[in-house]
Parts: C-alpha cells; structure tokens; sequence
C-alpha cells in the first residue's frame, strides 16, 4: 500500500514539474500600444482582436487607448505608440512629412451621417450654426464639410466649426444645443436619432472614398520590427474575417461595449458593414480617388504618390497565410 502511494504522489511530481517547466518555457507576451480616437464602430477590429484573444494567438498584449488622433500621430512618430488605428488623419500627416506608414484599411467608405437639432429640418437651415468634429480636417470633419457643401452651404463660411472629444460628446453637445450639427457614426446616429428626436439629414457612405481606419505604424517601425507587423495585422485580419462572418455575436459585443440595446447594435453593424474591407486593402481607385481629395483639401500641387502613404505588402502576406480573399 505504501508503494502504491509512494509512486501516485511520485507520479503527480513528474506531472507538475513538466507542468512548471512547460510553462516555464513559454515566452512573455509582448507588449504592444494601439490607439483609437472612438469608442464608435469604426475601431471594432480592435476590440475584437482582444476580446476573442487574437492578439494573445499572436504573443501580443495589446493596450488600447483612446486619444484624439492629432496626439495619436505625435506619439506614434516618437514611437510611444505601436500603431495608429485613425489612418486618415495619419495620412495627412505623413502628406506633411511624417514618418508613418498606413499598412492596412479597415474602411473604405466614410460611415457618418449628418445629424441636426429637431428645429433644423435641412443644411440651408444651418447657416451660422455650430458644428463639432473631432479634429479640423480629419475624417469626420471632411465628411461633415462634403454633406454640408452638397447641402447648399460653404461649411468654411457659414458654419462656426469647434473641434474637441469623440463623437458621444457631439451627441451630447446637440443635446444640450452647445451646438446644432455634427457629423457621426453608429451608434451615435440611432440615439440621436431615436432618442433625442434629432434629423438624420445626410449620409457620407455613398458619396466618396474614404480611409477613415485600419492601422499605421513608423517607418522604423515597419523597417526594423516586420515580424511585430505582421503579428499585429494577423491578429486584426482573424478579427476582420469575425466581424464579417458573425453579425449576431458582434452585434452582441457591439451592445455590450456601448451599454446599448442589442436592436441598435444590430442596425450600427448592418448600416457599417458595407464600409469595411476583410482584406485590408481598398481598390487602387479608390486609394487614387482618396488622395486626390486629400490634395485639393491639403492645397497640395498634386496628389502623392500611394507608395509614399501605404505598404500593403505585410497584409498580402497575411491575407494569403489565413486564406483571405
């Protein structure tokens, strides 16, 4: 009997000391910073890249913090950040001279809608109003100006335009008639439009190109760390793929994460989904038709060249490795 137990308890030490040398052996994760300027749709990737362990897969442990894209493209530069998920403002700035690099595009359509007061029932009703965005000539503020341009108003001369926080704060700021029009995204629409009674008066998704998100990175960074590169747009592919093949579940987190009701999280997927890339990669024309917009907003000679602002060769490979098409 004694024997007998003698080699169980001998048995179990063999077993935990595999155990604790196996885990012994596992490497640390490696530590990686992304920003995002919204806790909208447009940053969904992300989140569902850390949600579903995508990164973990990869060896990454990735923090995501949320900061306006303007600090976002300083930090990256100094290399405080691994990546910049607002490529548009990025592109501007590499446009400027910045050494960045846009290595994937989550969106290839801008996804925002036009949101007035209930009083204002059309752009033109808007003249020397307020409208809030984000930052002066990102994203969100492009969008604004195109509606507003195409509403019949010159959003430089007849709007007052305010920059400051993301868009739940416009929403807020509508609410409280600090200002009279904003440019935003699901969810931030629905709400405004369901429960504030607010006028949807437009929407961008169907008037032009746009990168509005995906992930930039240095130039040192993609020259020197490839292999950190390709973890993380790895990591953001499986997510990608999971956002397209899973509306339920997405919706679901969508709900969760914007403490909202599960039928506006299903119409924010559904009204998003169309703008979103799998691959990662937008057609050239639509990369030439975006530049050529960034140009005439940048007063530039003539747009850059695509190769100056993007390197999609780590996401081919990646698209390739995982099967995406």
């Amino acid at each position: 009997m004694r024997k007998r137990v003698f080699s169980f308890l001998l048995w179990i030490g063999v077993l935990l000391s595999a155990a604790t040398q196996t885990f012994s052996q596992t490497p640390p994760l490696q530590k990686v910073t992304i920003s995002y300027s919204s806790s909208g749709i447009t940053s969904i990737e992300f989140f569902i890249a850390k949600e579903k362990k995508f990164f973990q897969e990869e060896g990454l442990e990735p923090l995501l913090v949320q900061m306006s894209a303007n600090t976002a493209i300083a930090a990256g530069v100094t290399g405080e950040l691994t990546g910049l998920s607002s490529i548009g403002s990025a592109i501007r700035a590499i446009q400027r001279g910045a050494p960045l690099r846009v290595v994937s595009v989550s969106l290839r359509r801008p996804i925002f809608w036009l949101v007035s007061r209930p009083e204002y029932r059309s752009v033109k009703d808007l003249k020397g109003k307020v409208l809030a965005t984000a930052t002066i000539g990102g994203s969100q503020h492009t969008a604004a100006k195109k509606m507003i341009s195409l509403g019949g108003l010159d959003p430089d001369k007849d709007l007052t335009t305010i920059a400051g926080g993301e868009e739940s704060r416009h929403l807020q700021g509508l609410v409280s008639n600090t200002v009279q029009i904003a440019a935003i995204s699901p969810p931030w629409v629905l709400l405004a439009r369901d429960k504030y009674k607010m006028n949807v008066l437009d929407t961008a998704v169907d008037k032009y190109a746009s990168i509005q998100n995906g992930l930039a990175v240095a130039v040192k960074t993609l020259q020197e760390k490839p292999d950190l590169v390709k973890k993380l747009l790895r990591a953001k592919s499986k997510a990608a793929r999971y956002f397209e093949q899973n509306e339920k579940e997405v919706s679901e987190m969508l709900a969760k994460m914007w403490n909202t009701d599960v039928a506006t999280a299903l119409e924010s997927y559904r009204l998003a989904k169309p703008a979103f890339t799998v691959t990662g990669i937008p057609t050239e024309d639509e990369v030439k038709e975006y530049l050529i917009l960034d140009a005439q907003i940048l007063k530039l000679p003539q747009p850059v060249a695509p190769s100056s602002v993007f390197d999609f060769t780590i996401q081919r490979e990646v698209d390739k490795e995982l099967g995406i098409k």
